[in-house]
């Protein structure tokens, strides 16, 4: 029987190693030939870190498991009736789908915003801002208007999740601690990082105690602040939010939130609000037996979570666990899926984190430390721990990285299939 799973993020991955391979024939379709670290996209934007270290070939991966094969390509459409999958390269057919495609960005009915901001939903994202950030620093180093300077180096980071904290925290530690050791022609006062959100705190997923001290810490990294406000336009350069002020930015950085990467061809009836797919306690999309949603793209609730469950990684991790008990035995599984919190962490510079765990709350070093193993142990390949271990320990040790290197792409020739339609 063919199984094929679109995409292979966590959910997919996990699933195509929990399935059953005397069973089935298994194939994960992804846009990308590897597996990414979503967490850690922000390091790769401040230059902590390389991408290939949160990165994975799907290759090496699946030549461990029998009857597992990737093909490359982005899925176009479904047809539900004939069972074909087709990308811009080929059609698959299947016995059973399952689509863990995931999230992407939400401009919450802005669509002008996906040329104007920056976002951090993927690996190329996170390199392309990273690429801006070094750009912004290395102009504002030979200019000599001041005024200009403070231009280059405006910064705005809209969305104040976990995502949101921890890139605003990375640029807040990069002008209290890195400027004066590698941009000596700056200064502090020159670098302008506000950080907005809408709700009335940060990290509005954890607690508050959380919220409270993450405030505390990005005022330590001299980060301004807003809450309770939203971005109203954005329009030359210039940020007006609902408050009423304006906001010079020549760098905004998008994480407000996330929608689902629905498919054409599954039935509009069978997707909710966020673009999530409405699914049985057997993960069956509404109103199809052989077509599967899990992850972010999946919306299951219970009496704990009415609004489905958190679209975070150890969700998708356990619904893909729970999904292939169910596949390898093909029998009902008579308890129901229930979602196990492990806890929610996030961090905001050197020795600065929050950690919300089920029997404690960790806050400073301790959390941080945390942080960093819970992290480093959920990163495939034990090269990439090998390589992302030692970058943070030479980063703690001497506040420099070999990695502020401005590498952009070419622009000729143009390959039309590199490109997202």
């Amino acid at each position: 029987m063919k199984i094929v799973i679109i995409g292979g993020g966590f959910a997919g991955l996990n699933l195509s190693k929990k399935l059953d391979k005397t069973k089935y024939q298994i194939t994960i379709i992804d846009k990308n030939n590897f597996h990414s670290f979503p967490p850690l996209f922000y390091q790769i934007a401040s230059s902590g870190l390389e991408p290939a270290s949160i990165s994975f070939p799907f290759r090496r991966e699946v030549k461990k498991m029998d009857n597992v094969n990737y093909h490359l390509g982005q899925v176009k459409s479904i047809d539900t009736k004939a069972k074909i999958v087709e990308t811009q390269f080929e059609k698959i057919s299947y016995d059973k789908l399952i689509i863990a495609s995931g999230t992407t960005n939400n401009f919450f009915n802005q669509p002008q915003l996906i040329e104007q901001v920056h976002t951090l939903k993927s690996t190329s994202e996170a390199i392309r801002l990273r690429n801006e950030i070094l750009d912004r620093l290395e102009r504002a180093c030979i200019t000599k208007d001041k005024q200009r300077k403070k231009e280059l180096l405006s910064f705005v980071v809209v969305g104040g999740g976990p995502t949101g904290v921890e890139i605003a925290g990375a640029l807040g530690e990069m002008k209290r601690y890195i400027l004066k050791r590698e941009y000596p022609e700056i200064e502090r006062e020159d670098v302008k990082v506000t950080l907005i959100e809408g709700t009335d705190r940060f990290l509005r997923t954890m607690s508050e105690r959380a919220s409270k001290d993450a405030a505390k810490y990005l005022e330590h990294l001299m980060i301004d602040t807003r809450l309770n406000c939203f971005m109203e336009s954005y329009k030359d350069n210039v940020l007006h939010l609902s408050n009423g002020e304006d906001i010079y930015c020549e760098t905004l950085i998008w994480t407000a939130g996330v929608t689902g990467n629905v498919i054409k061809g599954i039935d509009q009836e069978a997707i909710f609000r966020g673009n999530r797919y409405v699914v049985n306690d057997k993960f069956q999309i509404q109103g199809y037996d052989d077509i599967y949603a899990i992850g972010d793209i999946a919306f299951y609730k219970d009496e704990q979570h009415p609004n489905g469950y958190p679209q975070v990684a150890q969700v998708a991790i356990q619904e893909s666990s729970y999904l292939a008990s169910i596949l390898n035995n093909e029998t009902t599984v008579k308890t129901p899926f229930k979602y196990i919190d492990k806890g929610s962490m996030a961090t905001i510079g050197r020795n600065r984190a929050v950690c919300d765990l089920n029997f404690t709350y960790l806050y400073g070093r301790p959390a941080w430390i945390t942080w960093m193993f819970i992290h480093l142990i959920s990163i495939l390949g034990m090269r990439n721990k090998v390589n992302v271990l030692i970058n943070w320990i030479w980063a703690y040790l001497f506040y420099s990285t070999s990695l502020r290197l401005l590498i952009r792409p070419v622009k000729f020739p143009i390959r039309k299939h590199w490109i997202d339609e």
